[in-house]
């Protein structure tokens, strides 16, 4: 068996998903922390060229000083010398006074050439004498001035340093990091000074100022960071206020209806209108303006084209009312009349009540398109879906009808005698667009939030995809699938979708080959 991992991790989000205030606020932190690190790697680069020439510069005098004292001992002090009282005691540690007036360098304070004892040498000194590639006496200055011995690698790696003007870094054991010098001398063939001194200051010195830029560039950000989110916030606020009006005019309802747009909907400052923002602002009211405009004339249009779809079918149902008592009239008499007339009349007759149907159809949606108000009242949808289903039994019994209600009575507040025409267009849609034998299943049930969900579902052929998101339209009509068998007027889902609309609540269609469901949504 085997699985794909997931990360059980938070996934980081893309940048691209980031708003314009985190991008802009991150992109301001992010350059301001590569100026910093730039500046403090310049500045560390630079600190570092300067402190090393300083100490290249110490150990070229002190190479000279101790490579002089190596081969030409101590200077003499001028013929004409006369030593002050006390003379001897200011003679420097290490040296004494020998005739004929010069000072020697005294041999015997420890390990290690003696001219580490030579006047001006910095503690921590190291020196060594190399002969033939092998160190004959090496040693280093303590911090108290002394000389110690230094370590048998320690040797062994002054004494491969080759002989030559430029100061090299060694690592030597034992004692770190040093600018070595090794000088050849000009008293013996083969022998080289080695002297060096250490880079301990200079690293110190520059972890010293590394510290501090981290700490003043960590200080930097976050004032830096601060400062950017109130700027950003200050600045991009004309920008949210533009996408708050975008926003409140997306979540008015614009496909019918009167639309009331407030007008400017962003106010622009006069003396910002030529920036981004105001140009925005100023594009977005214009906008606002034409769409405006074009909804009032979509109104007014729809509400005159309503007024004559009422008044008409007002207007008509009494020549209809009239047709149909003459027909009925002549009904009664169908045998003292042709065989023919008979029929005819008998034509009219259905002709008649079918545009009967159809003119109280669309009356009643003139009526709720008005929005008029409807019944409120409680309405027993147990008993109401029993009553249809029933009634649609009757009318088809050719299909089979099941249903599937709570055990307990489902009541909503609402208008029966609508409600009964919403459940029996859909019972009556089911019957007119699918073959015999179908199974129409009615259900009735009770969500977790309160709303009641009633389901009309069949196994027939299903409504074509490209006609599901019109399917609620007006003469909305499908293919051969689904036909105008039965006389439909493709008004009676326009009902349904109108009046469940003005109880508030909501209709979906699913539908595929083999299973159609008609899903409506009513507040308990």
């Amino acid at each position: 068996m085997s699985s794909n991992p997931r990360a059980d991790g938070p996934r980081i989000r893309s940048p691209r998903t980031w708003s314009l205030r985190a991008r802009l606020l991150t992109s301001q932190i992010v350059l301001l922390a590569l100026v910093c690190a730039a500046v403090g790697v310049g500045t560390e680069l630079a600190l570092q060229h300067f402190l090393m020439h300083q100490l290249d510069d110490r150990l070229a005098e002190t190479v000279k000083r101790s490579a002089g004292l190596f081969e030409f001992g101590p200077p003499p002090l001028p013929p004409d010398f006369d030593p002050p009282p006390g003379f001897d005691q200011m003679t420097p540690p290490g040296f004494e006074r020998r005739p004929p007036r010069r000072v020697i360098i005294r041999d015997d304070l420890g390990p290690g050439p003696a001219f580490l004892n030579a006047p001006g040498q910095a503690a921590r000194t190291v020196g060594a004498v190399v002969s033939r590639g092998r160190t004959v006496d090496a040693g280093v200055i303590t911090a108290d001035g002394t000389r110690s011995e230094i370590g048998a690698a320690a040797a062994e790696q002054l004494a491969r340093v080759e002989p030559t003007d430029t100061p090299v870094t060694v690592d030597l054991d034992g004692l770190g990091d040093y600018r070595v010098i090794a000088l050849p001398t000009r008293r013996s063939q083969g022998d080289v000074i080695v002297t060096g001194l250490p880079t301990s200051d200079v690293d110190d010195t520059l972890l010293t100022v590394a510290v501090i830029f981290c700490v003043v560039g960590a200080t930097a950000l976050i004032a830096a960071t601060t400062a950017g989110l109130f700027i950003i916030r200050r600045q991009l606020a004309p920008l949210s206020r533009v996408s708050d009006a975008a926003r409140q005019v997306a979540d008015l309802e614009l496909d019918r209806g009167e639309v009331r747009l407030p007008t400017p909907i962003v106010k622009v400052d006069p003396a910002g209108a030529h920036t981004e923002v105001g140009q925005l602002g100023s594009a977005l009211n214009r906008m606002l303006d034409r769409i405006a405009s074009a909804l009032s004339a979509r109104h007014a249009s729809e509400t005159r084209v309503r007024q004559f779809v009422a008044d008409a079918s007002h207007e008509l149902r009494t020549p209809l009312a009239a047709i149909r008592g003459y027909t009925e009239l002549a009904q009664r008499k169908r045998d003292d009349v042709p065989e023919d007339v008979a029929h005819a009349m008998s034509r009219v007759e259905s002709e008649t009540e079918r545009m009967t149907q159809l003119v109280e159809d669309m009356l009643l949606l003139a009526r709720l398109d008005t929005g008029r108000p409807l019944e409120r009242e409680p309405v027993d949808l147990s008993r109401l879906i029993v009553d249809t289903v029933s009634d649609a039994h009757i009318a088809g019994p050719e299909y089979k009808w099941s249903l599937d209600l709570p055990e307990e009575p489902v009541v909503v507040i609402g208008d029966e005698a609508r409600l009964h025409q919403v459940l029996g267009n859909l019972l009556a849609n089911a019957r007119t667009h699918t073959p015999p034998g179908t199974t129409v299943t009615t259900s009735l049930a009770v969500g977790a939030d309160g709303a009641v969900v009633l389901t009309v579902a069949d196994d027939g052929p299903g409504i074509p995809a490209w006609l599901q998101p019109e399917i609620f339209e007006r003469f909305a009509r499908g293919d051969s699938s689904r036909s105008r068998r039965g006389g439909s007027t493709g008004l009676g889902l326009a009902i349904v979708a109108a009046v469940v609309r003005a109880h508030a609540g909501t209709i979906e269609v699913h539908s595929g080959p083999g299973d159609t469901r008609f899903v409506v949504t009513l507040p308990r």
